[in-house]
């Protein structure tokens, strides 16, 4: 698979707090320098990169070339899988709780 075909699992991106600090620092501006990007961060600008190629990869970031600069903005829409997924779980845990107050209810009587 080429470097441009590759895909990651959106839940592996997000996995790391590094990666979800990124996207949360693109979410408080429209699109954001690389620059900017790695000076919030006590790391290289090589580490930084490889962590905006994993949300890229996830298709969760999206770049741009400005001149010699590369600008990175939020691409949101692939965190509707996780939110779907957590969804999920927290209907399962609800019903769960539900039936649980119910039989504690049923002791109690």
């Amino acid at each position: 698979m080429s470097e441009n075909q590759r895909s990651r699992d959106v839940f592996d991106a997000i996995a790391d707090p590094t990666r979800r600090r990124l996207m949360e620092m693109l979410t408080e501006e429209e699109e954001v320098p690389l620059h900017e990007l790695t000076s919030q961060f006590e790391m290289g600008r090589t580490a930084v990169s490889k962590h905006l190629t994993i949300l890229k990869e996830a298709n969760l970031v999206v770049d741009r070339k400005v001149g010699r600069e590369t600008r990175y903005r939020l691409n949101a829409s692939p965190l509707q899988e996780v939110q779907d997924w957590v969804a999920f779980y927290s209907k399962f845990w609800s019903i769960n709780m539900m039936r649980l107050d119910q039989l504690l209810k049923e002791e109690e009587e």
